[in-house]
């Protein structure tokens, strides 16, 4: 129940989240030209592929939240971690786009109008800071990419309002494209390291939080167990784990003796909670057919 709830709720506040961001990213075009801000302009940029991205994200939330069918056995999950993927590339690339804006109002000064940025920054601490609070509770890694994009928003626009406070009583106009290159910088170190986690995730890494040689060793601490190969751990988003191994079995003269070292097998498994876990068991006289890793 907990688990419905959790994806039900994670659908609900992308979908809040999209609209927040693609209503106020209207909004800034019009009054980054109005004001001729270079940071608004660029953060509006910035934020049509936030507001694609986080569409995009939602809409593959809910399509995650599918069971499993005949083309997706393991179900939907994953595609939750494309939308992180996609969300990463589009905030790359948005990045690379307000740095050679940035570049060329240092060159060329621009006058920008400081108290019209001011109360754009005061909207856009209010906007995104209430869309980065209803996503701050996220698990799956989608969420958590747009989470962290809308915090970084947020503390763009506190940059933005100190920038505005300062241009209202001395004339600087580098700092305007200056604080487009910081605002920058700082959203490519954290979308980089969640860029690299969910390709890490997508290329079926063991999860950080899982240490596989402790399971291992607890296995083969169970009575019978001589050896085990083929062992995998992989996420399906970041979130729920799948698990698998082959038990090599010595000194099995029952039936009953094998299902009580599988049962007990399971049981130092289910601590860990995986989402799916698949053990098969060989006895010492048997070769695995898949061969051994």
């Amino acid at each position: 129940m907990a688990a419905h709830h959790h994806h039900h709720q994670s659908g609900k506040n992308l979908k809040i989240a999209f609209f927040l961001n693609l209503g106020f990213t209207l909004l800034e075009i019009v009054g980054g030209l109005y004001v001729n801000s270079i940071a608004i302009i660029s953060d509006a940029v910035h934020d049509l592929g936030d507001s694609l991205s986080l569409g995009t994200a939602w809409y593959l939330d809910k399509k995650s939240k599918q069971g499993s069918d005949k083309k997706f056995s393991f179900g939907y999950a994953r595609f939750s971690l494309l939308g992180a993927l996609i969300n990463s590339i589009v905030l790359i690339g948005g990045s690379i786009y307000v740095i050679s804006e940035a570049f060329g109002r240092l060159l060329n000064p621009e006058q920008a109008d400081a108290k019209g940025m001011f109360y754009f920054a005061v909207i856009g601490v209010l906007v995104n800071g209430y869309a980065a609070w209803k996503m701050s509770g996220g698990k799956t890694l989608n969420e958590k990419v747009v989470s962290w994009h809308l915090l970084e928003d947020v503390l763009g626009w506190v940059a933005v309002m100190i920038v505005a406070i300062v241009l209202n009583f001395k004339d600087i106009p580098f700092l305007d494209p200056a604080l487009s290159l910081l605002i920058t910088a700082y959203i490519l170190w954290g979308v980089i390291g969640r860029l690299k986690e969910t390709l890490y995730v997508f290329l079926q890494g063991v999860p950080k939080e899982i240490n596989l040689v402790k399971i291992e060793k607890e296995l083969l601490s169970i009575d019978h167990v001589q050896s085990l190969h083929h062992t995998h751990i992989w996420s399906l988003e970041g979130e729920h784990h799948v698990f698998s191994t082959h038990l090599k079995l010595e000194r099995i003269s029952s039936f009953e003796k094998l299902m009580e070292v599988k049962n007990e097998a399971k049981a130092h498994l289910e601590k860990y909670h995986f989402k799916h876990f698949t053990i098969e068991t060989e006895l010492d006289t048997e070769n695995c057919e898949l061969g051994s890793d």
